[in-house]
């Protein structure tokens, strides 16, 4: 059983069912040029909220060698949100303060007009991994279920090369699975890694 805060923002109760810390295994299965890359590693996701209108992300994962032996991987943190237009009583961009202050507080009904022909709501999820490449995420939250795709991938000029992804984050059974798939290293969009997460006590 999922027991959720009360005194959450609006905007971020269709993405209640993440919060938390979720940690457990997964494997990591990727063809390229004819190299293949699998692994058993170790994860944890925490989705946190500190008031604002998204939700904060991080996530560390280790490659499991013998003698549980771990090798640390790519980082990831980032902010997960509503897409929405923004507004005069939005802050931003950068450190600029809102032109108006919002009389009211947004509520279900203002987010319920975002609700999608789908029945989901749009959202923009946005990454930096640790090794500098920064992913801007599109997709949708419907139910427990989300589907995002990469709009843009910025890459520093070191790093390996990296096209695209797909993700999937999904409550089944009160675990949180997850799929990635990439187009990394020269290679077409395939399944790359998946998990299975148990919420953290």
């Amino acid at each position: 059983m999922i027991d959720l805060p009360t005194d959450l923002p609006a905007d971020i109760v269709p993405l209640s069912w993440l919060l938390g810390v979720w940690e457990g295994t997964g494997v990591i299965d990727y063809e390229t040029d004819g190299t293949r890359f699998e692994g058993e590693f170790a994860h944890r996701v925490s989705f946190s909220h500190d008031g604002g209108d998204y939700v904060n992300y991080a996530a560390s994962a280790w490659l499991l060698g013998d003698d549980d032996a771990r090798t640390p991987l790519v980082a990831e943190t980032g902010y997960w949100r509503l897409a929405r237009p923004a507004d005069d009583a939005d802050a931003g961009p950068a450190l600029l303060p809102a032109v108006t202050a919002r009389e009211t507080a947004r509520t279900a009904d203002d987010v319920e007009t975002l609700r999608n022909a789908e029945g989901g709501f749009d959202l923009l999820v946005s990454l930096v991994h640790s090794d500098g490449i920064s992913e801007l995420y599109l997709g949708q939250v419907r139910g427990p279920r989300i589907d995002l795709a990469s709009d843009a991938i910025v890459r520093p000029a070191g790093a390996k090369p990296y096209a695209s992804a797909t993700r999937m984050y999904g409550l089944v059974d009160g675990h949180l699975l997850w799929a990635w798939d990439i187009a990394a290293l020269g290679g077409t969009l395939g399944s790359h890694a998946s998990a299975r997460l148990a919420r953290a006590e």
